[in-house]
């Protein structure tokens, strides 16, 4: 399976060993320990979807999620965290995080959610591909 994934985390030690997991198993990673390093490769980069840790100094995971949705909605963020409660859950899954992964991390659920993530992606480009060719042939009159 191939991707393209943004693992952001301020532990530059997970940040070291997941990447290499995660590459292990086919797909391309780009990591960031801090939200506005994130923020800054979602500018410049195209992902198939964004791991990003809930705890961080600073901007925390919530904050940037917002931050990544507004600068693009259809980004698929996948929130990773040592410290989950129901309720940064339930406001993750509102801002509109894909899926809510607790560390440790299982490497085999979080590969099912990167797919997931992929697959919503690829979903959400064919809504818009077609919307764009009905929109041509509308003004073109074919």
């Amino acid at each position: 399976m191939s991707g393209k994934i943004l693992l952001v985390d301020d532990e530059k030690d997970f940040l070291d060993v997941m990447s290499e997991r995660i590459e292990a198993r086919g797909m391309e990673v780009t990591t960031a320990d801090s939200a506005q390093k994130a923020l800054e490769q979602v500018e410049s980069e195209g992902f198939d979807a964004i791991i990003l840790d809930l705890m961080m100094p600073g901007m925390d995971g919530l904050e940037t999620l917002k931050a990544i949705k507004e600068k693009n909605p259809d980004i698929q963020v996948i929130l990773l965290t040592g410290h989950a409660t129901v309720e940064k859950g339930i406001e993750a899954m509102k801002l509109g995080a894909l899926d809510f992964v607790e560390k440790p991390a299982n490497l085999d659920k979080l590969t099912k959610v990167i797919k997931k993530a992929q697959a919503r992606k690829m979903v959400i480009i064919e809504k818009k591909m077609e919307e764009k060719v009905k929109d041509i042939i509308s003004h073109k009159g074919w």
